[in-house]
């Protein structure tokens, strides 16, 4: 224990900035707490058993309103700290201090202990888990060389995101990563060069927050990491290098290599709920300092309100918590240089200090107003685990979020399937969803359209199984998603069968051809352009092995299909026509973009309940773009007209989905023309044609 005369030297501090800020003499401590008293513990390694010093701060000299801080001299980078927070513990009146539980600085941007730390030895109340308990660590962030890097600011109209998951990425074998860099920033580095020529402009991280792995059933791990420990600290777990600011380093060197290759960094972020659960869930932060304040309770104050479907909702409307999230977003942007944000379950936010649904979300409108956020990209998954769907409606008149858009998902998926009465929801899609985001200066790229992401199938699977197989996540199947909209071509699951195969890649080749060639920013599944199995699973969230992880072999196995995809985002990015800020124009739009829709007869689309197939023309004289695309979901082959071209132009066709490799999609130069008026559809293709004057 630290002497009392060194304790002598302790200063009063001051309330700002939160956290742990580093002097040229010493660390300023800041915490949020309405508890009666608090201890600051200093320790002299990560996972020293005891702290060697302890400050107990006077509620008179170190807690201005609910602040509580302290001034101590002598100290800076790199030290291990965390508190105790004392006042009575009342689970009925919502109140849950327990002086005996170690809590870790909510601002904490490092979090250690890792290995010694039980999820367990936090629950019980009265029993001391300080051995076993979570450390923030103190970081000037200023100290850092980022080598003049700034965030990109891609315009989301030329943005291709790539969803995926830093430990999955490079975690196999096949990987070619060294075993130590293997599921970390620094194997994902390693990687950017695939990512590029694949002609990735985003990549969006499943979640890097520090997570807790425990937070799952026995015998399994939070992979995804959606049940975040602390809102500032990158995950220990993705880093190679093993000193306490590791994570932090290695992160800021991942942001620096992505930004050279021209990628932006997205991260998934939930400020929704945390890892500390339910009424049975352990005390490691935000309980034992303002349980009150922190969540949203039931009326029986010992209970927690439930939008999430984790245990817990954070009251991110409460002033003290929305200025954490709004904080936490401000320090990843300027500090991490991260490019924008993917709000999980992000109606959660939009929901009032007791639960309720409201427009006006002051924790929302401070993000969209923000002026240290301004340049960063905003996306919403516009709906929570509660019921509360607000896609096309995301905080009223919002101008900068962007949203997940599940409809695109569900119906583009019915479509290609063969469900019937699909047809008049697809063109909708392909226009950037007009019916749903109505507003007159709604930009169609706001819409995030996506096929699968990690909640759910992978596209390998979409056409590979009629029902879930969740078994290995040991909850009786009885997890994730029912209504998957998938179909297996014949056979559940794996097939030797030629022609099975022939269809299902096939139908894998139409879902990334209506993405690509509709209106809106486009977001692609890690591994889904190599046909990445998790066998039926979809929701794969405690699964940390091979049913998870990128198989680096696939790559060689599945080359037509990745050359097709590569092929497809060239062919899009470069073309005005994918990169609009205004809807598009039905008809003749003189020199702006237009679409016309036809069916088999030109102009004469067939909106009926019962059809399959559906054509249109996109034009754009202003940059001679002239494209026509066929989309025949009927499973025997149709003729369509073509319509006729001018200044001789002819008809060449990029894209037949029903083509073998590398006939299924061409470049401009290499492309074939189309000789006639008429075009033969295979059953259950999609067909690319643009028209180009004579290349010769």
């Amino acid at each position: 224990m630290i002497q009392l005369h060194t304790l002598q030297t302790v200063l009063p501090g001051q309330a700002y900035p939160l956290g742990a800020t580093v002097y040229p003499n010493g660390v300023n401590f800041s915490i949020f707490s309405n508890c009666a008293g608090l201890d600051l513990l200093l320790f002299d390694e990560p996972d020293a058993p005891k702290p060697s010093c302890i400050i107990p701060l006077d509620s008179k000299l170190n807690r201005t309103y609910y602040y509580w801080h302290v001034f101590v001299p002598g100290i800076g980078t790199g030290q291990v700290y965390a508190y105790r927070a004392y006042g009575p513990y009342l689970p009925e009146r919502g109140i849950r201090f327990d002086g005996s539980k170690v809590l870790l600085d909510p601002y904490a941007p490092a979090i250690v202990n890792w290995e010694n730390y039980s999820r367990e030895a936090a629950i019980p109340f009265g029993v001391d888990n300080c051995a076993q308990a979570l450390r923030g660590v103190v970081l000037d962030t200023s100290t850092y060389d980022w080598e003049e890097d700034k965030p990109l600011q891609t315009p989301f109209a030329k943005t291709i995101v790539y969803e995926l998951h830093v430990d999955a990425f490079t975690r196999h074998p096949s990987s070619g990563v060294a075993p130590h860099k293997r599921g970390t920033f620094a194997g994902l580095i390693e990687k950017i060069p695939y990512l590029k020529e694949l002609g990735i402009t985003a990549v969006e991280l499943l979640p890097i927050h520090q997570f807790d792995p425990q937070d799952a059933r026995p015998g399994l791990h939070n992979y995804w990491g959606y049940s975040t420990v602390g809102f500032f600290a990158p995950h220990h777990g993705y880093s190679s290098q093993s000193d306490p600011l590791g994570p932090v380093n290695e992160f800021r060197d991942l942001v620096k290599a992505l930004h050279r290759a021209g990628i932006e960094v997205i991260l998934d972020v939930v400020y929704n709920h945390s890892a500390e659960g339910s009424h049975d869930g352990p005390t490691l932060s935000f309980k034992g300092l303002a349980n009150k304040a922190y969540y949203i309770l039931e009326k029986n104050k010992a209970y927690y309100s439930n939008y999430s479907g984790c245990g817990n909702t954070l009251r991110a409307n409460n002033p003290m918590v929305a200025r954490m999230i709004v904080d936490s977003l401000c320090y990843w942007a300027s500090q991490m240089h991260v490019d924008g944000f993917r709000f999980d379950l992000a109606a959660v936010l939009a929901r009032d200090e007791f639960g309720h649904p409201t427009v006006f979300s002051p924790v929302l409108w401070a993000i969209e107003t923000s002026p240290a956020l301004v340049a960063t990209k905003v996306i919403a998954e516009a709906w929570d685990a509660a019921g509360l769907y607000a896609v096309g409606g995301f905080i009223g008149n919002a101008q900068r979020f962007a949203e997940w858009n599940g409809p695109f998902r569900d119906d583009v998926r019915r479509f290609v399937k063969g469900d019937e009465g699909a047809i008049a929801h697809l063109a909708n899609r392909i226009m950037g969803s007009p019916d749903l985001y109505p507003q007159l200066d709604y930009q169609p790229y706001r819409s995030i359209n996506f096929i699968t992401c990690h909640d759910g199938f992978t596209m390998n699977d979409l056409v590979s199984y009629n029902i879930k197989h969740n078994e290995a996540n040991k909850e009786d199947n009885g997890d994730g998603a029912n209504d998957n909209y998938s179909w297996n071509c014949g056979v559940e699951g794996e097939t030797s069968d030629p022609t099975i195969e022939a269809l299902r890649l096939r139908q894998i080749k139409n879902f990334f051809t209506i993405l690509f060639c509709s209106q809106g920013t486009p977001m692609l599944l890690m591994g889904d352009e190599i046909r990445r199995t998790q066998r039926g699973n979809n929701n794969a969230y405690c699964q940390d092995n091979e049913l998870s992880w990128f198989d680096w072999s696939q790559i060689e196995k599945n080359a037509d299909l990745l050359r097709f995809v590569k092929g497809l985002i060239q062919f899009t990015q470069s073309l005005e026509s994918f990169a609009q800020e205004r809807v598009l124009a039905v008809m003749d739009g003189g020199h702006k973009p237009h679409i016309y829709w036809h069916g088999v007869k030109l102009g004469q689309p067939d909106w009926s309940y019962y059809s399959h197939s559906l054509a249109f023309s996109l034009r754009y004289p202003e940059h001679q773009e002239n494209l026509h695309f066929i989309l025949n979901a009927y499973w025997e082959p149709l003729s369509f007209e073509l319509p006729l071209l001018a200044n001789g132009e002819q008809w060449y066709r990029i894209i037949d989905t029903a083509l073998p490799s590398p006939d299924d999609c061409c470049d401009r130069q290499t492309a074939p023309v189309v000789k006639g008026n008429m075009y033969q559809a295979q059953g259950r293709s999609a067909i690319v044609l643009m028209g180009l004057g004579n290349k010769d």
